[in-house]
């Protein structure tokens, strides 16, 4: 089969290895559709995340679906959940699967990801998929999955205002499910016009060009007769995002991390955060959402199919990452 590792520092390697086997464990897959997501980057990009860091060729991916190969579900499509839990630990028996020490991860650490023709993977987290979604869609339920998971986090309610600081993907599926949930207001800033475009036509009732923190902020304020917005979702892993979604918020207000910083550090003005009685919240993943995220796309209640903008075989990835990297467009995806 095709496989693409990921050996160092932009340097990604598409080779022929052996197609790996099922077992008692785990289920051999075909994969048809992967995305390329902002954590991808940053192993790409600096063959790390966070405290993580390379220790062995891996291959990357963990937005991904595809089709059943063996069993009595061989034939099957399914969009996967990368993270497979322990099951056991304090942590998992509280709901929090997300939180779990033991689990593993595709495309994370020793575990190889989708970024692959045929892949082995727990059954348990094969999620099958209505007559109604392509592979595609599947493949969006993982960043979707983190969507839901943050605005979980943020506990709204209808009638509360909301901003989405960063509209990549993840940014304008939040604001997609915040939309559903009944936020009366949702603003949006970005660097890059094509996504203020995206988060326009998707229900943002006010976007912002992205710049000077705090003149980004000062313009949220302005719509809210200084008062601020209820919750803020930072989506764009930089830290003046953060300091906006600060400026930004209410007194009491929430704030929730969704974006991974490249330093692997978050900082923001204590005194602001400490004055306004600040709640923030940081996003680890999702939890137990892709029946939810399944049935709000098969109802047409969430629009993935618009995001992806970019479609690549496996041996234009080098193509596929490039766009990636550049923030052409909003989701790439690889199709093996």
């Amino acid at each position: 089969m095709k496989a693409l590792r990921l050996h160092g520092p932009h340097d990604m390697r598409l080779q022929d290895e052996p197609r790996p086997e099922g077992g008692p464990a785990q289920t051999l897959l075909r994969v048809t559709a992967v995305g390329i997501c902002g954590s991808d980057l940053h192993w790409f990009s600096e063959a790390s995340i966070g405290d993580a860091t390379l220790g062995q060729p891996l291959i990357i991916g963990h937005e991904f679906a595809g089709i059943i190969e063996e069993g009595p579900r061989r034939g099957q499509r399914v969009a996967v959940d990368p993270q497979v839990p322990c099951e056991k630990c304090e942590f998992c028996r509280e709901g929090n699967p997300n939180l779990c020490p033991d689990h593993i991860f595709a495309g994370h650490g020793a575990n190889d990801g989708a970024l692959r023709q045929f892949m082995p993977w727990p059954e348990s987290a094969f999620h099958q998929l209505p007559g109604s979604l392509t592979d595609e869609d599947g493949a969006m339920l993982e960043p979707l999955g983190v969507a839901i998971h943050a605005v979980d986090l943020a506990h709204l309610r209808p009638g509360m205002s909301v901003g989405i600081i960063g509209c990549g993907p993840i940014g304008l599926l939040i604001m997609m499910v915040a939309r559903l949930t009944g936020a009366s207001r949702i603003m949006a800033t970005d660097k890059l016009s094509h996504r203020l475009e995206a988060a326009h036509a998707l229900g943002a009732t006010a976007v912002f060009q992205a710049g000077n923190h705090r003149e980004e902020a000062q313009a949220i304020l302005a719509q809210t007769n200084q008062r601020g917005l209820d919750v803020l979702f930072e989506a764009a892993g930089e830290n003046p995002a953060v300091e906006t979604a600060l400026d930004a918020v209410k007194p009491g207000g929430r704030i929730i991390l969704v974006g991974i910083p490249a330093d692997n550090r978050t900082s923001f003005d204590a005194s602001t955060a400490r004055r306004k009685g600040v709640t923030i919240k940081l996003v680890r993943r999702m939890k137990n959402t892709y029946p939810r995220a399944i049935q709000l796309v098969a109802d047409g209640l969430v629009d993935v199919r618009s995001l992806v903008t970019h479609r690549f075989s496996i041996e234009h990835y080098e193509e596929a990452f490039s766009v990636a990297l550049k923030r052409e467009g909003l989701k790439v995806i690889i199709k093996p």
